[in-house]
């Protein structure tokens, strides 16, 4: 079944099926296909810029045979626990992961744990790691969240900002909040891009960059969306953005402005 999605103020139409094609009677998803992409993309990118943080191709390809697993599995953790009403009462649905249901957060947290065991098996600099795993996360998420486009969802409440979008032909506008990360996210990749290239000043930066970054824009557009999680009366992901972000601030501007200049070792540990 196809989706009507417009933009009207910027003349923009499109008539998208979330089925790209089928295998037999099994139906491959547009939102798998660049959720996907943007994997293999950002795995690129990471492979491309490991000498810049003292690794090699290889450490990269290897690390993902650990860390991609688990970010996946993490992530459907994260999204079960904080919707588990959904799932109590039928449990074997918490396997069920290709009905959807992942969140991001849980698989950073997932992705850091595999590159954490990864460089104690391999005796590599975990700081190295999660530095050019930030890099390369936020291109892939900018990609990803095109996948929620294709499939119309995560989207915010209604709008009738500029940017709106509507469904079905109606003249309901909604907050497009997909591209607002989108395009956060992008700006972040190329400022961090910037930042390790020409201002790469201690092993762990480029993670707290990405704290910073990542978690203040999580933290505004996720409280405009109307299918986040909730904890009580919170939005966990809104909490967990803004307490990320201050925490990614406070350590860079600590580290910078006492550690460094006492001249200790040039990492956060």
């Amino acid at each position: 079944m196809e989706n009507l999605i417009a933009f009207p103020n910027l003349g923009l139409e499109f008539n998208i099926n979330p089925v790209a094609f089928s295998i037999g009677d099994k139906p491959i998803y547009w939102y798998g296909i660049i959720i996907a992409f943007g994997f293999l993309l950002s795995a690129l990118y990471a492979s491309k810029r490991s000498p810049s943080f003292g690794l090699t191709e290889d450490n990269i390809m290897d690390s993902l045979f650990i860390a991609a697993p688990l970010g996946i599995i993490c992530a459907r953790i994260y999204y079960v626990a904080f919707s588990f009403d959904d799932y109590k009462d039928n449990l074997m649905d918490v396997f069920k992961i290709w009905e959807g249901g992942i969140a991001i957060y849980g698989g950073v947290i997932g992705g850091a744990l595999g590159l954490y065991l990864y460089s104690k098996w391999k005796k590599l600099n975990f700081l190295s790691l999660i530095d050019i795993g930030a890099c390369s996360l936020l291109l892939g998420q900018a990609i990803g969240r095109w996948g929620n486009f294709a499939n119309a969802e995560a989207f915010g409440g209604e709008t009738t900002s500029f940017l709106m979008m509507t469904f079905s032909g109606s003249e309901i506008g909604y907050h497009p909040t997909f591209l607002y990360e989108s395009v956060w996210n992008i700006i972040g990749f190329a400022l961090m891009y910037i930042i390790s290239k020409k201002f790469y000043s201690f092993k762990g930066q480029m993670a707290l960059v990405y704290m910073a970054w990542y978690g203040f824009g999580r933290g505004i557009i996720e409280g405009l969306r109307t299918d986040s999680l909730w904890w009580g009366n919170f939005r966990v992901s809104q909490v967990l953005g803004f307490a990320t972000s201050l925490i990614g601030i406070a350590l860079i501007i600590y580290i910078i402005k006492f550690k460094n200049k006492k001249g200790k070792n040039n990492d956060i540990a």
